[in-house]
Formats: structure tokens, sequence, C-alpha cells
């Protein structure tokens, strides 16, 4: 068979001195981002999106897979020594994790969610590797008809197993859908609720939603906390114990490398939820549950061996279809667009060799990840003693920096705050991030192949056989995800934390959503009808799922405006509006003097005032942290954002000019 040949000939391929290059250096990124929190695979992907561009196919795409796959293992550190979840996919690892950390068991728990992660990401790559040899024929069956159908498969399935409640999700992935439709209509060209932006006419760049959506929120989020990361910084003792663990409940952790593999598989379900499902499961499958939440090793195994099987899951219908499965495969699917590979059928017929590649990375990625986070485990341990305080402005810095690539223009950084925002807002009150990023990434797919469908099969698309399986599949998943909802039949203020506080904020978000809405419907009037359809059609949609929203905010009773992190006991402020400020302040002086003594000077000026210590030591600090970005715009042929000092003042490039 000659999927054989290239599946040998891409392992071949992975040990070229440049391919482990690239491999490795997107592993040691990933390895980052997991143990940063506030990062990510999304917002890792972003930040290195604007850097692949011109990259040859493979290296990029094992780049992009080394980063993606080792960041559920080294999220792990901040989850377990720090009581925060490093990743989306490792939030369920805290509530066991942590309370073994502080008794004294860190190193135990490190090593059996390291053993747990390494089978899960193994036994992803080989479910990989399955499908693409069954997927063959049933790729080849799909028409226009059989993929628009399987988008709105999966956007019902994002919408309604995302968010608070399905109406919340379905809600969001419209709203998604209407920031993917901005800019030039497909059928038509016409510009679409632009209002006579340039920057805006090939709509908002994907690194700008993913670094908006991702980084910003989580960063304000941990901001709000004020804390120091840990406390003492040491790991204790039971590394060999930890291992031994996951062997002793291989079973456990066999399972839920099966369950993360579906889920991933599932479209835009992902981290956001498979921690907590197999986390569910192993609970529900135990007959003696009492250690649970309190320090119980299964608690770790079961999320861990989880999140990290479910990147070879998320890749089937990533690779296969180009319908990402989860919010960092949408990032990954804008790599393949700026390196040129099309996914759907082309990755089983032109680009099989590649598609190994992948397959190859993701597996070696994953043992290299686990092998660099034993042996960097003590290293690692220390830093979690840093006060977060101390690493938010380098870590602002460096997205608002990752974010100028985008279109290396100054909007870009407008457009980062205000969609940052945006996530802050949608993370505070319970509307799904994933869903809008992956509904954002499917409108220009899904508004093409509506027109197409329409072309080739008129009325007879409704009697194709795999539209009609798919329809029912679409009918049933709504069914099935509003009847076993978790929070139906519940009030809105007993679906979270996120429906505590006033009302009126939570009003004002949710009317902002229907103005938005409202302006898309309104616009959509003056366009030519193929080019009016879509954003009508999905706007009216918004405004129908958003009103009875509204109704329930203002049926809930108010309640304290405060949110109690339940694993660490700590109070934390709900007012976001303080650190958005501290962003508003450094746009502004990055716009009078240029990103590199903007920066130097906000994160001198942060961390003199929310950390303290020497003024000698802050000054440092600022100016390390822009010489790192001075190195990496000299080697990489990268811009800074410009300020009002440049355009007066003649500068050498490394301060702006």
């Amino acid at each position: 068979m000659p999927e054989i040949d290239f599946f040998f000939q891409a392992l071949t391929d992975m040990f070229t001195p440049t391919h482990l290059f690239f491999l490795f250096l997107g592993t040691i990124l990933g390895l980052i981002v997991g143990i940063l929190p506030g990062l990510g695979g999304i917002a890792g992907l972003s930040i290195i999106l604007p850097f692949i561009f011109g990259m040859e196919e493979s290296h990029a795409l094992s780049m992009m897979i080394g980063l993606l796959a080792p960041t559920t293992t080294s999220d792990t550190f901040p989850s377990v020594l720090m009581g925060i979840p490093g990743t989306a996919g490792s939030q369920a690892t805290v509530v066991d994790g942590f309370p073994m950390s502080k008794r004294g068991e860190g190193a135990r728990a490190l090593g059996a969610a390291f053993t747990a992660s390494l089978f899960g990401g193994l036994f992803g790559a080989m479910v990989l590797t399955g499908a693409i040899f069954a997927a063959r024929p049933i790729i080849l069956a799909m028409g226009f008809g059989e993929q628009l159908l399987l988008i709105v498969l999966a956007l019902s399935m994002i919408g309604m197993l995302t968010g608070t409640s399905a109406l919340k999700g379905l809600a969001t992935c419209t709203f998604g859908l209407l920031l993917g439709s901005i800019g030039a209509a497909p059928a038509t060209g016409e510009f679409r609720m632009t209002m006579g932006s340039i920057y805006l006419s090939e709509g908002i760049p994907i690194v700008i939603i993913g670094l908006g959506m991702f980084a910003l929120p989580e960063i304000v989020d941990l901001l709000r906390r004020g804390s120091a990361i840990s406390e003492t910084g040491t790991l204790g003792k039971g590394w060999v114990q930890g291992f031994k663990d996951a062997f002793e409940h291989k079973w456990i952790v066999l399972r839920c490398a099966v369950i993360g593999c579906i889920v991933g598989a599932l479209p835009g379900l992902g981290g956001s939820v498979v921690d907590w499902i197999a986390y569910g499961h192993v609970v529900q499958t135990t007959k003696d549950r009492e250690g649970f939440g309190k320090g119980d090793i299964r608690g770790v195994l079961a999320p861990e061996a989880a999140n990290n099987a479910k990147e070879g899951g998320a890749l089937i219908p990533t690779l296969l279809f180009g319908i990402p499965g989860s919010g960092s495969m949408a990032i990954l699917l804008g790599g393949f667009i700026l390196v040129g590979v099309e996914p759907g059928i082309t990755m089983i017929t032109e680009h099989l060799n590649l598609t190994f590649v992948m397959i190859w990375s993701l597996a070696l990625a994953n043992v290299i990840g686990a092998g660099l986070c034993l042996a960097l485990a003590n290293y690692v341990a220390l830093l979690t003693t840093i006060r977060y305080a101390l690493l938010a402005p380098f870590m602002i810095m460096l997205i608002f920096f990752a974010a100028f690539q985008a279109t290396r223009d100054w909007q870009d950084l407008i457009a980062l705050f205000v969609v940052g925002t945006l996530g802050c807002f949608m993370k505070r009150f319970g509307w799904s991030r994933p869903a809008l990023l992956i509904g954002y990434f499917l409108a220009p797919r899904l508004e093409p192949k509506i027109y197409q469908a329409a072309q080739v099969y008129g009325w007879t698309f409704f009697e194709r056989p795999i539209v009609i399986v798919l329809f029912i599949l679409t009918v049933l998943s709504i069914y099935s995800a509003w009847r076993f909802s978790p929070n139906r039949g519940k009030t809105y203020e007993q679906e979270g934390p996120h429906g505590f506080g006033d009302k009126k904020p939570q009003l004002m978000f949710a009317g902002a959503v229907v103005a938005f809405a409202v302006f898309a419907l309104v616009d959509s009037f003056q366009y030519h009808p193929r080019g009016a359809v879509f954003p009508m059609a999905v706007s009216a949609i918004c405004l129908a799922l958003s009103i009875p929203l509204i109704l329930s905010i203002l049926r809930q009773k108010a309640a304290d405006a405060v949110l109690y992190d339940n694993e660490r006991g700590l109070v934390v402020d709900q007012n976001p509006y303080h650190y958005l400020g501290w962003i508003i302040v450094m746009l502004a002086i990055v716009g009078l003097v240029g990103f590199p003594i903007g920066c130097a000077l906000f994160i001198f000026i942060f961390i003199t005032k929310k950390a303290e210590g020497s003024m000698l030591r802050n000054a440092i600090l600022g100016i390390a942290g822009v010489s790192f970005l001075g190195i990496m715009s000299h080697f990489l042929t990268l811009r800074y954002p410009p300020g009002l000092l440049q355009a007066v003042v003649e500068m050498p490039w490394w301060l702006g000019g």
C-alpha cells in the first residue's frame, strides 16, 4: 500500500537534523506556554503564527505540532504546584493534584501525570494513524452538500456542548460566525460590516481572535488573584510511586485516553471539557470515592491521560475535513493556510507525506515533552515561588508584539485590546470562548459551501444519503445536548459562578451582543442578495437566541459580587476593569515613545506598583524584556509598533526606528 510507504518515509524525514530542530523548538515553546498560567496552546500558536509565514511546509507543521503536543503535559506544573490551571485542559487536575502538593506529594502527582500524559499522547497518535488509513473512502464520498452538513453538525455540537448553557453556546457560535463575516463577501466581493475601515476589509486576523479570547482574559484573571504562585517551591518525594500509580491504574488511564480521543474528535469540545468528562467518568465508575477532591491519585491520572489523547482525536476532523476539533486546531488551520496547505481531501492525496510527518511529530513531541518535564521539574518548582505580577507584564508585552506581526499595523494592537476585553467579559459571564473562535474560523468556509451546494445539487441536495444521515445526527445532537444538559431546569444564578453578581453588567454585555447582531442585520440590507443572505440569516438566529438569555438575566436574583476560588480559598475581586486600564496605559505609552521604550517603561511601572522591589531591579527587568524582543526582531526581521517619537526622531532599530 502506498500509505505504508508514505508512513515510513515520513519517519525517515522526521529524523533529519532540520526537522528535529524545528520539532524541538516547537516542543520547548509548548513547554513554556504550558508552564506559564494564562497562555496555553491557543495563545502559543497565535504567538508563533506570524513567524511561520514563508517557512517550508513540513518544518512549519512540525513546529506547530511540537508546540501543541507538550502543552497539555507541562500545564500540569501550575495545576499541581500552584492550584492554578495552566490551560483549560488541566482544570480537573487541580482538584486532586493541588491537595497532593500541599501535603508534600507533588512529585508523586507529577510523576503519575507525566506517565499518563505520555501514554495518552502516544495513544492519540496511534488512533490518528488508524483514522488516516480508514477514512480515505469516506473523505472521497464527501461532496459540497456533505461538507456543508458536516460544518452545521460541528457548529450545533460546539454551541450545545460549550458554555454554561446551550443557549449561550449557540448564541456565542452565531456571534463568532458574524465576526467571521466581516470583510469581503465570498460570492460578491462586497465589504461587509467594515464601517469604511481598510483594516477590516480582510477581516480580523485569527491571531488577534486567538490571543484576545484566550491570552488576555487568563492573564487578567490571574492578576486579580494577586498572590504568589506557590509558597515553598518544593516537590517532595514520590516520583517512582507516581510511575507505579500509572501502571497500577492502567485501565483508568486507557479508558480515559479513549475518552480523550472521542471527545477530541467532536468539533469544538477539546480541552474545554475533556478533563472534566474523564474526571467524572473515573469518579462514577469507582466504588471508594471518599478520597476524590482531597488528593486521590486517580483524580490526576484520569484528566491527564484524556487531555493529551484528545490532541490526536482533535486532529482527525481538522486534517480530514478542515473542521477544527478544538480552539487550538482552529489556529493550527490558520497556520495551514499561511504555508499553503489545504486541509481535507488533499491531506490524504497530495499531502499524505505531510499528514504522516504531523503524526510522527505528535508522537515524538509527547516523548520529548514528558522527558523534559521530568528533567526540569525541580527547577520549574522553584519558578512557582515568583509572584504572578512579575510575570504578567512580560506576557502582555509578548502577546501584543505577536499581534502586531499579523498585519504590522497599529490597529492590530487596538483590535487585540478590543477582542481581549470582549474575551474578559465572556469568561466572566460564562459565554463560550471556544465556540466564538471556531464559529469565527468556520464562517468563511460555511458560506461558500451553501452557495456551492445550492448550485451543484439544487433541491436534490436533501436526497443524498450522507446528507440525510448528517441532518439526523445534527437534530439528535441538539436534542440530546438539550435534554441531558447539566444546567437544564436551573435558574440562571444556579448555573455556576458566572451567574453571580450585579445584573447590570450582565445585561449590558448581552445587550452589546444584541446590538452587534442588529447592526449586522441592518448592514446586510445594502448588499446584493448573495452577499446579504448569510449575515442576515445568522444575525436573525443570534437575535432569536440572545433575547431569551436577556430575559433569564432579568429573572435572576442578585448575589454577592465576590467570587471564591474553591481550590485555594482565595477571595477574588470580580472587577476586571482595573487591569484592562493598565493595558490602556501601556498602549498610550507605546503610542508616544514606541514599543521598545514604551514596554520597558510599562514593565518598570507595573512591577514597581504591583510587586514592589528595588527600582534598580525593576529597571533591569524592563530592559531585559525588551532586549529579548529585540533579539527576536533582529533575527526574524520583525517590526516594532512605532510611536510619535519615532516619527520625529531618527532612532536605531532596537529602539523602534
